[in-house]
């Protein structure tokens, strides 16, 4: 089942109601995390509790719990939804404060959490188009003022697609609206952006590099155009909610054979097995 957490209490999520004046709301003044659940514990979580550490400290949000306080909060989370594979969110804002761009004189940030059953992106392969990226130039904050995000992923929506790539001035792919971009070269090498201000560095891409370097797969970590990704012999993205998943076109011309490739394919079944590893282990 679903619950949440608002500020100190649980309940069902239709019943948890924040103030009108929350920061949040009024100005996308925080910041978020999104956590998968595998076989009953939480994947990656001390990555995730890092990378949400950092978002906070970037833009100035006090953190509402202490460090061990956080794994204590969110597996309660895990074990009240009573699902063993779940999706947790959690976000921070700056607080309930008179609304005023400034921030406010108390530091007494607002926290929200939520957990609900998994549902990963799923099929043979993905549709994507390319979009201009019109984002502010902190992606790799990852804040809940996501209205670019929302806008290019129903552009791809109503294009029939299920990502969009987003491209910067100079023609090179950032990410998608919910996912890294990765493409392979023909000659076998694994393609994705360095990290920097322009994307958000995902757990799931941190990952799939480890793995990458374990099985001593060749990557680079760098910019590449649509051009270089519409001519690459494989291309997937990666995320929380889409794992690994193959890219078979992009705006509407196939990418290799137009079907799920050798590397894809083995990049997935590696990342599968480091799920199930870690269930076994925690």
């Amino acid at each position: 089942m679903s619950i949440a957490y608002l500020n100190g209490h649980w309940s069902k999520p239709e019943d948890a109601k924040i103030s009108v004046f929350d920061r949040g709301f009024m100005f996308g003044d925080g910041v978020y995390e999104v956590m998968p659940v595998y076989h009953g514990h939480i994947f990656t979580l001390d990555q995730h509790i890092a990378r949400l550490k950092r978002s906070m400290a970037e833009v100035r949000i006090q953190s509402p719990l202490d460090a061990s306080a956080w794994k204590v909060l969110l597996e309660e989370a895990v074990s009240r939804s009573g699902e063993q594979n779940a999706l947790i969110y959690l976000q921070v804002t700056r607080g309930v404060a008179p609304r005023s761009h400034a921030f406010p004189d108390h530091h007494e940030s607002a926290l929200v959490v939520t957990a609900r059953r998994l549902r990963f992106l799923q099929g043979d392969g993905v549709d994507v188009i390319t979009i201009p990226d019109i984002r502010w130039k902190r992606c790799d904050i990852k804040s809940i003022s996501l209205l670019p995000n929302v806008l290019g992923k129903q552009q791809a929506k109503d294009s029939g697609a299920s990502e969009a790539w987003m491209v910067d001035s100079g023609g090179q792919v950032t990410e998608g609206t919910l996912s890294n971009a990765w493409i392979v070269t023909e000659r076998g090498e694994l393609i994705t952006r360095d990290v920097s201000h322009a994307i958000l560095n995902g757990i799931t891409r941190q990952a799939v590099l480890r793995l990458a370097t374990g099985a001593e797969i060749a990557f680079s970590e760098r910019p590449f155009t649509v051009n270089e990704a519409k001519a690459a012999r494989e291309a997937f993205i990666t995320g929380t909610t889409v794992l690994v998943t193959p890219v078979v076109r992009i705006d509407g011309e196939p990418v290799g054979n137009g079907r799920t490739g050798e590397f894809t394919a083995k990049l997935l079944a590696f990342y599968a097995r480091h799920m199930d590893n870690q269930g076994k282990e925690t």
